[in-house]
């Protein structure tokens, strides 16, 4: 049998896209849904940690971070929050020509979608604590 090259990359194209096309599952069965690699634009406050919803316990030295809750709560799989794939990723927080990096391992009840909620030693690290709320951008990394 003889195939036109067109004929095998036009095959190989479509098998292609509809492998991409499938979502992805959660180890639990469930489609977990993806937060878009973006530059958000929001406030950035602190908190003193402790055990965060993503069932791990931090403290004030710590670089870590607490993600508003609408945010978060979109990406809870089963309705456990342990289970969020939001948990452990890695955040770049930058204020003017400062960055840091902080880990999120909670959610923020007061915070909007593009908000986020520092530990002490990663909000030292952007601005003066007397601020109190200082507008930031971030992304996932």
């Amino acid at each position: 049998m003889y195939f036109s090259k067109t004929a095998i990359l036009s095959a190989l194209l479509s098998a292609l896209q509809l492998s991409a096309a499938a979502p992805s599952q959660h180890p639990s069965g469930t489609t977990a849904t993806l937060v878009a690699r973006q530059v958000r634009s929001g406030k950035i406050t602190f908190y003193e940690p402790g055990l965060g919803s993503c069932g791990l316990t931090s403290s004030g030295s710590d670089l870590v971070a607490a993600i508003g809750k609408s945010l978060f709560d979109a990406s809870t799989v089963n309705g456990n929050p342990n289970n969020n794939p939001l948990c452990g990723k890695k955040i770049r927080v930058t204020v003017g020509g400062k960055s840091v990096e902080v880990t999120a391992v909670d959610s923020c009840p007061a915070c909007t979608e593009n908000d986020l909620d520092l530990s002490p030693a990663a909000f030292n690290q952007l601005a003066d604590p007397a601020e109190g709320k200082v507008a930031a951008s971030w992304e996932f990394i």
